[in-house]
């Protein structure tokens, strides 16, 4: 395969769906569509999960119950197989907590006329935090 034009547009279109379906409690479940049943891998917060299956059970334990993305940055490259690499810079809002920054990246996996998510790497952002 070669390099995907598009990539810069599909990235942050895919990126922009993503956070809609995420933050509305109506659609989440509509992200399991987005993955793959076999071959998406998830870290979240270091702890590991594949399969479209268990990574919505992970996203379903989440315990907030309101929760907005703000999007700082969307950064996007293309890959060697047609693939696309997406890091997304941004801050969190759940419940009444404060604001935290977060890092995710993805990549999307060219599937027939479509793509999925293969990877999926959630990280929040603190610092100085004792272990």
């Amino acid at each position: 395969m070669t390099l995907n034009p598009n990539y810069e547009a599909i990235g942050k279109a895919f990126t922009e769906q993503y956070y809609l379906m995420f933050d509305n409690p109506a659609t989440r479940h509509q992200l399991q569509a987005l993955y793959n049943a076999d071959q998406s891998l998830m870290s979240f917060e270091g702890q590991q999960m594949q399969g479209a299956v268990k990574i919505m059970e992970k996203i379903q334990t989440l315990t907030f119950q309101k929760i907005a993305h703000l999007i700082t940055a969307v950064d996007c490259q293309p890959m060697f197989d047609g693939g696309i690499l997406i890091n997304v810079l941004g801050q969190l809002k759940t419940d009444d907590d404060p604001p935290q920054s977060f890092v995710q990246n993805f990549v999307l996996k060219p599937s027939a006329d479509s793509f999925f998510i293969q990877h999926d790497a959630f990280r929040l952002v603190l610092h100085n935090v004792a272990a």
